[in-house]
């Protein structure tokens, strides 16, 4: 009998066992997350990605009963918050915020980086896209791109141009306007968009690349215009303002801007997840689109795989554009 009764016996130990496990990596799913999660993020506080992650932030952190912290880490090309977010715990609870430029763009211009966007990074979603529009201060004498360029032209070398960092999405989009209209300009770097918008107002640079939600609070004070929009077609916020090409600028410039969020490599596939219909679930919120579209922005939702496509061919792109601008980090 005892012969008969122990692998009976095992067999029951073993599939208590397996319904045990079960049961608790259901429970550790319902349960996630149970402390709060942590976002860092490049930019600075106040900026148009630093607000709108904040939106987003409040009321994924408002599903889930957890407090949702955002992290800014400014500086050195985004380096410092792309390396921490690489090297915080793959657990769900620590993630990031990046935009083309760190994930796209720095492939082509950085011999060397700091971090690799498809070892180190798992895609979680987009957070948004958005225009970019043509800044220079209120008593610019440029009325048009056609002004600009004809003053570019005019003077080599004279013409100057910001952006918030060397081989970012604002950099390179100015590089391609410098480029496609054969002046010669002169690129100005500045630490953060609001040093750089605050230098457009006040003519210290001729013009810069910016967002509405980044230049917004000067222009909405008065001290800075658009020209132009980097787009085909104009935004359907600023329906007034034209595209390069309308304003007498060179054809054929598109400026592309978007952010998206990561998981350290290592994280679990199901809380990426988790995290992504969590992230798009608020940005289809109807006050979440409202918010994004008075800044100019467009609600990003995708899943992790369009987004590692997408990084994938933005590199193949901008590879062209830095060719073709001859923009550099040097």
């Amino acid at each position: 009998m005892k012969q008969q009764k122990t692998p009976f016996l095992a067999r029951a130990l073993l599939a208590g066992f397996l319904m045990a496990a079960s049961v608790g990596s259901i429970c550790m799913a319902q349960t996630f997350p149970a402390q709060p999660v942590h976002i860092t993020s490049p930019f600075p506080s106040g900026s148009g990605p630093d607000v709108m992650v904040r939106v987003v932030g409040e009321r994924m952190g408002a599903a889930w009963k957890q407090p949702v912290v955002i992290e800014s880490k400014p500086g050195a090309n985004g380096f410092i918050a792309m390396i921490a977010g690489k090297t915080a715990a793959p657990t769900g609870y620590q993630l990031l915020i990046a935009d083309v430029g760190h994930l796209s763009i720095s492939q082509s211009l950085f011999r060397k980086l700091p971090y690799d966007p498809k070892r180190d990074y798992v895609p979680v979603g987009g957070l948004f896209r958005g225009s970019l529009f043509v800044v220079v201060g209120t008593n610019s004498p440029y009325q048009s791109m056609k002004d600009l360029v004809a003053a570019a032209v005019a003077n080599p070398g004279k013409v100057t141009y910001g952006s918030n960092s060397v081989g970012g999405p604002l950099h390179l989009g100015a590089a391609q306007v410098e480029a496609a209209s054969g002046a010669k300009m002169v690129h100005v770097p500045y630490k953060e968009t609001a040093q750089l918008y605050l230098a457009v107002s006040t003519g210290e640079v001729d013009w810069a690349i910016g967002t509405l939600a980044s230049a917004g609070p000067l222009l909405k004070a008065g001290k800075v215009r658009l020209l132009a929009v980097g787009d085909s077609v104009r935004s359907a916020v600023m329906p007034n303002v034209p595209t390069i090409e309308e304003s007498g600028g060179p054809r054929g410039v598109v400026v592309r801007s978007w952010i998206a969020v990561l998981a350290p490599r290592g994280t679990p596939a199901a809380r990426v997840a988790f995290l992504n219909k969590s992230l798009n679930d608020a940005l289809a919120l109807p006050e979440v689109a409202e918010k994004f579209t008075g800044l100019g922005f467009v609600p990003f939702l995708m899943t992790p795989a369009a987004l590692a496509s997408l990084i994938d061919s933005e590199a193949v792109f901008y590879a062209a554009m830095v060719k073709r601008t001859g923009a550099s980090v040097d």
